[in-house]
């Protein structure tokens, strides 16, 4: 309660300072303000830079979406080097443990540990846990001025500056910006009122989630099991509840969607072959159709796009997220040291340092996943027995466990420099 009335005190002064200001300068303008926006705000905390963040929801908004993520090493080195991740670990759940199974195959994969040379392999943590560390760490930055309830309604890019027309409260102003980083998400009317064009493709299915908490213990293990439907996650939460991701075809996915709990349930029970116990669910269901998508372009002169604006996965391996967390440290790091070196950090050559490093990792990583769903989303008999073979080989080569183990961390690839504090 007193954080939501310090949170509608703050936009009143926010909307006042606007108010008297028939034109804001700032050096660095991020355009959305979830995870992805907010790391970005948070890790040019000490640049120097002059930095709005421009919300067109209320600063509180994220506190209330209960989703979970799975969250790579790589990702929490992150927050680690932005000083926040002492706040999240103990609200989240990390696990030694990732169990492959290919739907009735005998054939199970676990990766411990030991393959990869880490005391853990990852974490799953809700969006409300991650924003509060975010919102905590960006409380006393002198350097970052917030406009909530905020729509970017034009764009006009100048060789020297993003003029930007916002409306807050039906109002508008004008914003001259050095640069513009565009993290509002895969319709990012940022990236389309820029021209620039996506490659990509919706699947032929959806994904139904929902939290459920079983009656035997999780044991913190992560699992990703493979039918011919679609892939189908289990992410263990604290508590002992499990996020669940499942992908299906569109018309089954809305088939589980509808039906009622007892038999929703009894469907999860039938995949995990009662092993987790008698299951409750404690959320509603959610669907979300899945998408491949990779900007033609991340970056023109004065305009970057990071996360979900630049680039979209099958969710399948839990990578979308933590893409988008590497390329707000990744940002943050070029102009950082281009401002230093007295560049212009809007410039194109400066941005394309940052296109460089993430367009050709992320395009590896949507190459995977989208390699994935369709290999372990097929009935072709000679697709599945090579399959299962690879699951075989992978369970008796340890080599094999630990370069997939890297890729799925988020170890493979450059790693930016917040990673390394």
């Amino acid at each position: 309660m007193v954080l939501a009335l310090q949170a509608a005190t703050s936009d009143l002064v926010e909307r006042d300072a606007v108010e008297r200001t028939p034109q804001l300068d700032y050096d660095v303008t991020i355009a959305g303000s979830g995870i992805v926006g907010l790391t970005l705000a948070c890790a040019l905390k000490a640049s120097g830079l002059r930095v709005a963040l421009l919300d067109a929801k209320p600063r509180t908004a994220g506190l209330h979406q209960r989703r979970a993520y799975a969250i790579t090493l790589m990702s929490g080195r992150i927050f680690s080097g932005l000083g926040i991740w002492d706040q999240i670990l103990p609200h989240i759940t990390t696990f030694q443990q990732i169990r492959l199974a290919d739907e009735d195959c005998a054939a199970v994969v676990n990766l411990q540990p030991e393959d990869l040379g880490t005391p853990e392999l990852g974490y799953v943590g809700e969006h409300c846990v991650l924003v509060q560390a975010l919102l905590d760490a960006l409380e006393d930055a002198e350097n970052l001025t917030w406009l909530s309830s905020a729509e970017v309604l034009h764009v006009n890019y100048q060789p020297d500056a993003a003029e930007l027309t916002i409306s807050i409260d039906g109002a508008q102003r004008q914003i001259r910006t050095r640069l513009l980083a565009a993290a509002d998400g895969s319709r990012s009317s940022i990236r389309q009122g820029a021209g620039i064009g996506t490659q990509g493709w919706q699947y032929w299915q959806s994904c139904v989630t929902a939290v459920i908490r079983p009656e035997k213990s999780h044991e913190n293990i992560a699992r990703e099991h493979f039918w011919t439907s679609g892939p189908f996650a289990t992410l263990p939460l604290p508590h002992n509840r499990c996020q669940i991701v499942l992908t299906a075809p569109h018309a089954e996915a809305q088939r589980l969607l509808e039906m009622s709990d007892a038999d929703f349930l009894a469907e999860l029970d039938r995949r995990y072959d009662g092993q987790l116990g008698k299951l409750e669910l404690v959320s509603q269901r959610a669907l979300f159709p899945v998408r491949l998508m990779q900007s033609r372009a991340y970056v023109q002169s004065r305009l970057a796009l990071v996360g979900d604006a630049a680039h979209c996965c099958h969710p399948v391996g839990g990578q979308g997220l933590n893409l988008g967390i590497r390329d707000a440290a990744a940002l943050a790091q070029v102009i950082q040291a281009a401002a230093q070196r007295g560049e212009e950090i809007g410039d194109l050559a400066v941005l394309k340092r940052y296109q460089r490093w993430r367009q050709i990792e992320n395009l590896a990583i949507l190459g995977f996943t989208d390699l994935l769903d369709r290999c372990f989303s097929n009935r072709w008999l000679p697709l599945v027995v090579l399959r299962r073979l690879g699951l075989q080989t992978m369970r008796n080569v340890r080599p094999l466990k630990g370069l997939a183990l890297r890729l799925m961390t988020g170890l493979l690839g450059r790693q930016p420099e917040l990673a390394r504090r």
